[in-house]
């Protein structure tokens, strides 16, 4: 906060790359852990809520779908909410927000009420913890920023590798209600790791994470011309009214983007079409193991050992993606990981053996890596880095839709078939086609701009459809700092 006029004088900027930075990054992990890895133990709860409210598996699948589909699609709500009261009153509101999720869910009487609280709730507020905890590193990280990210991406592995374990020991003590209780304590630490991020001070004073909107360049004298002119008028009110709602779906959802830039087109639908069977094993892994006969403890290892797996591969795949060799081809290498990760359902559906399924899961989480790892690094290649908090924004919408549905739906089948392999056919088709479907689009893509090159197109007039260059579009006046990455939230 600026100090008055009266207060004792306090140093001009804080600290970046040093310092309280690797508090704030100690904090990010930690939050990463609490908030992206939390879903990974749902599978853990899924018998026993079955049987507690009489529920189908499609109906039962539907509260992880929410956690998950809202933790993913609440990026603009909380870019929102991070523009207006900065990043530490975001991810504090996260933390409450979940753990109130979470208690509440404690005391449900139906699986209905369990989508609002444990689903919706905790969802968004996981949601505002880890994106606003991402966002605050940009300011912290300027020189170590890409190491900081990789950093804090570690905790989304640790949360992997203890939730299950946590969970199986508080469930198997305690009951499937007492241990959401718990639960709901251990999210409130989100508060404590928001408590941590203390607004980065500029030269002047003011804190630089959390400008108003009235402040951007333009954006006052523009305001002031339209609100001038609209107040004598009631169709400029309203015409002023639908200019505003524009600016806002142009800024946080690129529309104009997904439009005009055939490779942000083909990757956003390839994506959001692989996210159809990307969640599947994680929902429905542990259940499976169990009905073929392994033991309930056994079975909530095997997603332990997929996050502890991740730990060391996630880091070894950003620096290997990282090669120059690599560069402008980082989407064959996330292609290739989901083609992987489709393959390897078929080791399930050939066996269901303790032995087989953790092997499974050690090429699983090799997969895994490479799609977490580069998925929103080969976003930034395909759109201009200002527009990438807006393309991010449509992105995780849009995947987030087919991340509610795509559990569910295949539950119906399993319902209606009364078998799990089912889960794994349906997860290889959408991975397997989609790793096909962007490979091959990327290569004609680079193929026509190659044709292009050689027919000489004067230099002036660069394609707009170039997958290794930036689109051609006119930068915002009002730009978000280029120090703001997200990373991966998979």
């Amino acid at each position: 906060m600026s100090q008055g006029g009266g207060a004792a004088p306090r140093k001009a900027a804080e600290p970046q790359d040093r310092g309280w930075a690797w508090m704030v990054l100690l904090a990010a992990v930690l939050l990463q852990g609490l908030t992206l890895g939390f879903p990974s133990c749902i599978g853990v709860f899924f018998t026993d809520l079955q049987h507690e409210f009489q529920a189908s598996n499609s109906e039962t699948s539907w509260f992880p779908s929410i956690m998950v589909a809202v933790l993913h699609g609440g990026g603009p709500l909380c870019s929102i909410l991070v523009k207006r009261f900065g990043c530490r009153f975001a991810v504090m509101l996260g933390g409450l927000l979940s753990g109130v999720g979470m208690v509440s869910s404690s005391f449900c009487k139906s699986i209905s009420q369990l989508y609002l609280t444990a689903g919706l709730i905790t969802g968004l507020g996981s949601c505002f913890s880890f994106q606003a905890g991402v966002t605050v590193l940009g300011y912290y990280f300027v020189r170590w920023q890409t190491l900081a990210n990789a950093m804090a991406s570690t905790g989304v592995s640790l949360g992997f590798t203890l939730w299950p374990l946590l969970s199986q020991y508080l469930l198997d003590e305690m009951g499937w209600r007492n241990t959401f209780l718990i639960f709901g304590g251990i999210l409130l630490n989100c508060c404590v790791c928001g408590a941590i991020m203390r607004p980065v001070q500029l030269a002047s004073g003011s804190p630089l994470q959390s400008p108003k909107p009235a402040e951007e360049p333009g954006g006052r004298a523009e305001g002031a011309q339209l609100s001038n002119g609209a107040s004598s008028h009631p169709e400029l009110q309203q015409q002023t009214r639908r200019t505003a709602c524009f600016q806002v779906l142009q800024k946080y959802l690129a529309f104009d983007i997904f439009c005009q830039n055939k490779g942000y087109q083909i990757y956003t639908i390839g994506v959001t079409w692989m996210m159809m069977g990307f969640a599947l094993p994680h929902v429905y892994l542990v259940p499976f193991a169990i009905q073929n006969g392994v033991e309930e403890r056994r079975a909530a290892l095997l997603i332990s050992v997929i996050g502890f797996i991740n730990i060391f591969m996630r880091p070894l795949t950003g620096l290997l993606s990282g090669h120059r060799v690599f560069e402008g081809r980082r989407i064959y290498l996330f292609s290739l990981a989901a083609l992987l990760c489709g393959l390897s359902n078929f080791i399930c559906v050939i066996s269901a053996e303790f032995s087989a399924l953790i092997i499974y899961c050690i090429i699983l989480s090799i997969a895994m890596s490479g799609i977490g790892a580069l998925v929103f690094q080969v976003l930034m290649d395909v759109v201009e880095l200002d527009r990438f908090s807006s393309a991010l924004g449509l992105f995780t919408i849009l995947e987030s839709i087919t991340l509610l549905i795509g559990p569910p739906l295949t539950g119906l089948l399993v319902d209606i078939t009364s078998d799990f392999r089912y889960v794994f056919y349906n997860s290889s088709f959408f991975l397997i086609s989609a790793a096909f479907f962007m490979a091959l689009s990327f290569c004609a893509l680079d193929k026509k701009n190659k044709l292009k090159e050689t027919s000489k197109i004067p230099l002036d007039n660069p394609s707009r459809y170039q997958y290794t260059e930036m689109p051609t579009e006119p930068q915002s006046e009002s730009q978000c700092p280029a120090a703001v990455v997200h990373v991966t939230s998979i």
